[in-house]
């Protein structure tokens, strides 16, 4: 088996903080995560939801890659919510500042955040695969056309210098396909364990084969806590999930230990045929804890290369 990657998604959200220290705390991580070695660095994105601070994706991940290096580095975009024009520029600017490959991760976003936006987004999927393929073809350097979109002799510049990775965020049939069919790589949901996971992979697999694809990555995001003293992060995951962390994911769905510990729950997600774990603190840990949980998050990649 092929060492398993091990990136982080950092926590846009940060409840009970002010405004700037909301940045000050992602920023904090993101300088923890380049000293630990981390194989790539990401960001989220959501809409409408103060007045808890949730800092944005692009001018965050702007900030951040002055503390990153070669490593890739990226961030999500609910698609539906973007115009692709603005799209591909923002990824084709954060591209040109990176120093490495950029990853374009894509979800749909939630009719809440649509309506909240002022959009009519009927049919997400359909609107999400036409914007997909039409920041593809920008960033290429083509001139799109797009009546649906509404789209007039687009172009964009700057365009990625290295290139984009494209991970699709979806576990329907049909995302797992167009997943696929575009050749890009699969990003499994946060809360998926591994009875969820060997119930998806599967289909994804049998997509790649049905369209003739090799998967570029298999990517998995996962909640975790990491603590040099394994009875206190097993007291403080445990809490949380008492608590109904997440609205009630299992124990299966998260990782809480120390980092020896934490490569043991995750390993088998690797053995499965994940290339990449893509770790995020669980929502609640206190701050200087979470970056602390950063920090052996190196650890934990050590474990299990």
């Amino acid at each position: 088996m092929a060492r398993m990657r091990i990136g982080i998604s950092l926590a846009s959200a940060q409840p009970g903080a002010g405004d700037a220290e909301a940045a000050a705390r992602v920023l904090a991580r993101a300088r923890a995560a380049a000293a630990a070695g981390l194989d790539s660095l990401t960001l989220g994105d959501h809409h409408s939801n103060g007045p808890m601070p949730y800092v944005q994706n692009v001018p965050m991940l702007g900030r951040l890659l002055a503390e990153w290096d070669h490593r890739p580095a990226g961030c999500l975009f609910l698609v539906p919510l973007w115009n692709p024009v603005l799209m591909a520029e923002q990824i084709g600017t954060l591209a040109a500042i990176a120093e490495g490959p950029f990853i374009v991760q894509t979800g749909l976003g939630s009719r809440g955040e649509i309506g909240a936006m002022g959009l009519d987004v009927p049919h997400r999927a359909r609107r999400s695969e036409a914007s997909i393929l039409a920041v593809k073809a920008l960033l290429a350097g083509e001139r799109v056309d797009d009546d649906e979109l509404g789209l007039r002799d687009a172009a964009i510049a700057p365009r990625p210098p290295r290139g984009v990775e494209w991970w699709h965020g979806t576990h329907t049939d049909e995302g797992l396909d167009r997943c696929a069919r575009f050749g890009d790589a699969w990003y499994a949901n946060a809360d998926v364990d591994l009875a969820m996971a060997n119930e998806q992979l599967p289909r994804y697999l049998a997509a790649c084969d049905r369209h003739g694809v090799t998967p570029p990555r298999i990517a998995i995001r996962k909640d975790v806590f990491i603590a040099d003293d394994d009875a206190r992060a097993v007291e403080v995951g445990q809490r949380l999930i008492d608590a109904g962390y997440r609205g009630g994911w299992g124990r299966g769905a998260v990782a809480f230990g120390s980092p020896d510990h934490v490569a043991e729950q995750l390993a088998p997600f690797g053995e499965l045929g994940f290339t990449d774990v893509i770790v995020r603190t669980m929502v609640g840990v206190e701050q200087d804890e979470a970056v602390r949980s950063v920090e052996l998050a190196g650890r934990v990649a050590t474990a299990l290369a």
